[in-house]
């Protein structure tokens, strides 16, 4: 059995790549868990836009100032001017943003943007809102339950995958692969990814000789409540700050305007640090005041937020929350050109987190995520559609399956240790010693006996370490001393 296209993933950019390949195709999608179990379902604040073209320069300046330099011009400028395209796209098909009294569209702000324009819908939803409407719009079938444990490739070109579905393994075949699997959340102990998120496909990417890049730009979102028993910790969204929450210590003092003038709209990745230093220095614990809010306004602009903070004993907006910064995004990824497709590989495709496009530089502008997974998903299908003629005369190859154990008892221990090892080490504020402690340590986890699920997960945090390494001065979300 041959597809047409084979998606990893169902996200956002997932679905979205899916709904912009005609029925005709024969296309598959493949889940992990269960559709929902992703972080696009998660994302809270909202999705960026250039507004207008009149924003479209202003939109670029923001994206390029928080990336430090190390945005891809080109990239940033194919997002922008595409941005609009999308959303009108996703209006069209009937998704209904959250809109003013007078049904205009309600746009807000967040840290570092120069004015207001991200949309949002069902208040701190928008992510699942987007997701579930792009589950009902979705035209082909999906397989879930079911774990991606290899990449087919020969002579530099990608045949299918091997999956892991009930406990047995498979081959499944395509013309174009689109790798749209997120990115590493359950490498660190504090995070706020879905539990999915492994960074399986990474690691696989390492295991064929597939260019990942800046695998050091991990960003940490500075509002999280961690104080929970689950993996995946509470996300407090920047547009409360944008909208008027303050970050103080336990007395009560705005601190963060010593070390930036914005303050609380400073860019996520200083507001992080100096979280993480103020409360290193001084001891205190750090809280999220959203007392600035109206009752009745806040529980309909972020019912979730209120419902989930209610339900662990917070009395929101009145009582202060908690906070700590915990791993949020991977800037970082599989190398990818301005089609999205993967540096060196013939018909294979990443987009959304997973994907390398070098848009966030070294510090991703807040809710640019949700669009860049919009724009370059539409990019890669329109270069498979260009390239229908060439996949028509594709011969199918027939791989062999490596039956590897995929994993033991003692893996989840070491996964454990793995997080540990990753927040301790790899996470706000690094060091040279404390780099060259973490990959001494991820080298010996390699080295036991391990199965090979936990082996991918390994050698993506190694990849991470390796690359902080590699960048000896501190830039955006980089943050390393001596």
């Amino acid at each position: 059995m041959q597809y047409d296209v084979i998606i990893i993933g169902s996200g956002l950019a997932g679905l979205y790549a899916a709904l912009n390949i005609p029925k005709t195709k024969k296309v598959l999608l493949i889940n992990k868990r269960e559709s929902f179990k992703c972080n696009s379902f998660y994302a809270q604040g909202g999705i960026a836009l250039a507004k207008d073209e009149e924003d479209v320069p202003l939109h670029i300046k923001d994206t390029l100032d928080a990336g430090s330099g190390l945005c891809d011009t080109k990239a940033v400028d194919i997002l922008s001017k595409y941005s609009k395209e999308a959303i009108d796209d996703l209006i069209e098909r009937g998704f209904i943003f959250d809109s003013n009294e007078d049904g205009s569209l309600a746009y807000t702000k967040e840290a570092a943007h120069s004015t207001n324009r991200i949309l949002h819908a069902g208040g701190d939803a928008t992510g699942r809102y987007m997701h579930h409407f792009l589950l009902e719009q979705n035209p082909h079938p999906m397989l879930g339950n079911t774990r991606v444990v290899d990449l087919l490739i020969k002579d530099s070109e990608c045949y299918g995958v091997t999956v892991l579905e009930h406990r047995e393994l498979r081959n499944i075949y395509a013309k174009n692969i689109i790798i749209a699997s997120g990115g590493v959340g359950s490498l660190y102990e504090y995070h706020t990814n879905a539990p999915t998120i492994s960074a399986d496909i990474q690691g696989i990417c390492i295991l064929k000789g597939i260019a990942l890049e800046r695998m050091e730009m991990m960003q940490f979102h500075p509002t999280v409540f961690v104080n929970n028993n689950f993996a995946q910790k509470v996300l407090l969204t920047e547009a409360l700050r944008g909208e008027g929450a303050t970050i103080e210590d336990q007395y009560g003092r705005r601190f963060l305007f010593d070390y930036d003038e914005r303050g609380e709209m400073a860019t996520r990745d200083m507001v992080s640090k100096s979280i993480f230093e103020y409360a290193q220095k001084t001891g205190y614990k750090i809280y999220l005041n959203m007392r600035n809010f109206d009752y009745e306004y806040f529980t309909k602009r972020f019912p979730n937020i209120y419902k989930n903070l209610q339900d662990l004993g917070f009395d929101v907006p009145r009582q202060k929350v908690p906070i700590s910064p915990a791993f949020h995004y991977a800037i970082g990824g599989i190398k990818t050109d301005y089609d999205a497709k993967v540096i060196g590989i013939k018909n294979l495709y990443a987009i959304g987190e997973v994907a390398s496009t070098k848009v966030h530089g070294a510090n991703r502008l807040a809710s640019n995520s949700l669009l860049e997974g919009l724009v370059f998903a539409k990019r890669a299908t329109n270069d498979i559609k260009k390239n229908t003629q060439r996949d028509n005369n594709k011969a199918i190859l027939e791989f062999s399956i490596d039956n590897k154990i995929m994993s033991f008892k003692e893996d989840k221990i070491k996964k454990n240790q793995l997080r540990e090892i990753m927040w301790k080490y790899v996470s706000i504020i690094r060091t040279k010693k404390g780099l060259n402690e973490a990959k001494s340590q991820i080298n010996a986890l390699l080295n036991e006996k391990i199965g090979k699920l936990l082996k991918f997960r390994l050698l993506t945090a190694r990849e991470i370490v390796n690359a902080a390494i590699k960048r000896e001065k501190s830039i955006g979300v980089h943050t390393i001393e001596s």
